[in-house]
């Protein structure tokens, strides 16, 4: 947690300091595991605000903060912090809790926008977080396989997003990364088609998109299988989404602009006629959060660094047909991106 804390304090003047208020960056910097908290980190100090609930939680999580109980009023704490400027994560905070905490200021304290100081940090994750990221991403890969033998007609959705669900907190997970989709025959279609009391038939495209929280940080994979027998529209499809993502793959390489990798991917598909029916981007950074930064997408100028961690999910949804998306989780490393799903991406037919 230092070495994160330095690197934010790296990024301030001597007379600023920060105050965190979401749980994901409470969790980055100091490790406590509630929303219900707040952290001033100055280049002297670190606190961890919160109350008596979570007292011991905070003393056995977050060590190296003093701890500072809320009800003796944040205006108390903030006089004890000499530095002038105080960032914040405005992307975070309510108007009414702006003002909340800007009344508790005293003297010539002033708070300033700092979200993306307060953010950078994450977007490379070290070899800590790799490693519970690939644990979440093995316990997805443990689900499909442990739901495929369980697809048939006649069973709905619903209970398979539910056996996957409740198959991945069977094998440690916290929470669930997001809600399970799960889409079939022209359900399919919709890139977030949550499951529902649709019952599975033969013939459907089955969508299933999924992830854990494992020791505080998500997993993400989506699979497309076919029920009972493909048509060979269907199996063209799958292939052209296929070669998208492998193509998408080979170009993340470290130095590589995140634009051009949502190209690679895209220019198989709309090669093959469909650029019209694969309207999102390709793929979106994974951490303590489900959807980081950076992205591919036409329009994201970032450029990939070692140790960024990022879907490539390129799809194919034809309205009233169905959808076909295939999607790994890559850690890009020096010299070649390392895929973190081990799931079998040939077209599989249940």
């Amino acid at each position: 947690m230092q070495t994160r804390i330095d690197k934010l304090l790296n990024s301030i003047a001597p007379d600023e300091a920060v105050f965190i208020s979401s749980y994901p960056n409470i969790f980055y910097y100091s490790g406590f595991r509630s929303a219900d908290a707040y952290l001033l980190i100055t280049h002297d100090k670190r606190y961890i605000i919160t109350d008596s609930r979570y007292t011991i939680q905070a003393k056995e999580q977050s060590p190296q903060f003093e701890l500072y109980d809320i009800k003796n009023g944040l205006e108390n704490l903030f006089s004890r912090v000499g530095e002038i400027s105080i960032g914040i994560e405005e992307d975070n905070l309510s108007l009414k809790q702006y003002r909340r905490f800007k009344r508790k200021l005293r003297g010539n304290h002033e708070f300033v926008e700092a979200q993306k100081m307060i953010d950078a940090p994450r977007r490379v994750k070290d070899e800590d977080e790799i490693r519970r990221i690939a644990a979440a991403e093995a316990v997805g890969d443990a689900a499909f396989e442990y739901i495929l033998p369980k697809i048939r007609t006649g069973v709905t959705e619903r209970e398979i997003a539910l056996e996957l669900e409740f198959f991945m907190k069977r094998q440690g997970a916290s929470a669930l990364s997001f809600d399970t989709i799960a889409a079939s025959g022209a359900r399919s279609a919709m890139p977030h088609g949550l499951a529902s009391e649709k019952t599975i038939e033969r013939g459907d495209f089955l969508t299933l998109d999924f992830g854990c929280v494992f020791e505080g940080y998500c997993s993400d994979m989506t699979r497309t299988v076919v029920v009972g027998e493909a048509s060979e529209r269907q199996r063209e499809i799958y292939e052209i989404v296929l070669q998208a993502q492998r193509a998408g793959i080979d170009a993340a390489k470290p130095g590589c602009v995140c634009s051009t990798v949502d190209g690679a991917a895209r220019k198989i598909i709309a090669g093959a006629g469909y650029g019209g029916n694969f309207g999102h981007g390709l793929g979106h950074s994974v951490g303590i959060e489900i959807h980081e930064s950076p992205s591919f997408s036409p329009r994201c100028t970032d450029i990939l660094k070692p140790g960024n961690v990022i879907t490539v999910e390129p799809g194919i949804y034809i309205e009233g047909f169905g959808g076909v998306r295939i999607e790994d989780l890559i850690v890009i490393r020096d010299n070649e991106p390392v895929n973190l799903t081990k799931s079998p991406k040939d077209l599989i037919i249940v």
